[in-house]
């Protein structure tokens, strides 16, 4: 039987680059159990510290809902809830040592159903009272497609409805973030959406939501330049910051998933550079960080080997600007402290 999960991954294994190059890895992700992947059904601190552990110097990491541990009863407007409180308890045992260095879960975001307008406000202020250090906003995605090969996170045009805008609204007025994820064919509502929100931190996600399975399958030719467009656009909006990574997940078609030996890192950041330097060039690294979306991205590439791949890649540019995409950007963004 071939080798999976940990066991394929530690078939390539390297060197860490640049060891002293302070990291904060602003997306990823616990689970208690999870159907799929099936290699990485749990996933929590034990598990996050083997990754982060590996080489590299990451002196935190942001939390980004998944669904995990939701509350099992109450209003369903307040189930969300549970989740911010449990990754709590994971955070307090990080801190409490005895699992490395790292700041695990230094922010905490979690979810919450910004349609319900000024709804969501006891929403927030319950998830500020479970975690009032380490909570910075919530993920509400918007992902729609009228493919019925593609997930849908949310209605067709979510973005421009009025709850949604004045749950929004919400969030500024009590200083939290937005964490968003869609797909590229929605830049234009977002762009909307953004301008009408001007004082709100928005945080996009996964390079702006590239697809290339599905209807967008063997399409570069025309995706990638809608893509390319649409990461223009939202660059002209000041209240986007964009997180550079996620590209292991299936949809975005690369096949690192499905090769004998894992790929290794400077063939990664060979295939990832193009992508990532649009982003970088428009958004510029002041509004970019660099993400593992682990365990997500695990089924592609191993944690090491893909922080490798980003130092590659932004070796042309200055200590600062590689300061910003691998640390202080999202230090800045989620307000994070040492």
């Amino acid at each position: 039987m071939p080798p999976t999960g940990n066991d394929w991954l530690a078939l390539t294994t390297e060197e860490t680059l640049e060891r002293d190059i302070p990291i904060c890895d602003p997306h990823h992700h616990f689970w208690v159990h999870r159907p799929e992947p099936v290699d990485y059904q749990r996933y929590l601190l034990p598990e996050l510290a083997g990754d982060v552990n590996s080489g590299h110097n990451v002196r935190s990491t942001v939390f980004i809902e998944v669904r995990c541990e939701y509350r099992a009863d109450g209003p369903d407007e307040m189930k969300p809830v549970g989740e911010v409180e449990y990754v709590q308890t994971i955070a307090d045992a990080s801190a409490a040592g005895g699992h490395g260095p790292t700041q695990a879960a230094a922010a905490i975001v979690g979810h919450a159903d910004l349609k319900l307008g000024e709804g969501v406000r006891p929403v927030l202020e319950a998830m500020q009272a479970a975690s009032p250090n380490r909570f910075r906003g919530v993920r509400h995605s918007v992902g729609w497609d009228e493919s019925p090969e593609l997930a849908n996170r949310e209605i067709k045009g979510a973005l421009g409805t009025d709850g949604y805008r004045a749950g929004a609204k919400v969030l500024a007025d009590m200083g939290l973030i937005l964490e968003n994820s869609l797909y590229f064919h929605q830049a234009g509502e977002l762009v909307d959406f953004a301008n009408s929100v001007p004082d709100l931190t928005i945080v996009l996600n996964h390079i702006g939501g590239l697809v290339r399975v599905g209807p967008y399958a063997n399409r570069d030719d025309e995706v990638l330049p809608a893509w390319r467009k649409g990461i223009e656009e939202m660059a002209e909006c000041p209240n986007i910051v964009l997180k550079l990574g996620g590209v292991g997940q299936t949809r975005f078609a690369y096949g690192w998933d499905e090769l004998e030996k894992p790929i290794g890192s400077e063939e990664l950041a060979a295939q990832l550079g193009p992508l990532m330097n649009h982003c970088i060039q428009q958004f510029g690294p002041e509004r970019c960080m660099f993400e593992s979306n682990y365990p997500v991205d695990k089924i592609s590439y191993s944690y090491n080997v893909l922080w490798n791949a980003f130092k590659r890649l932004s070796k042309a540019y200055s200590a600062t600007e590689r300061a910003a995409m691998f640390h202080d950007t999202a230090a800045r963004v989620y307000k994070i402290n040492y």
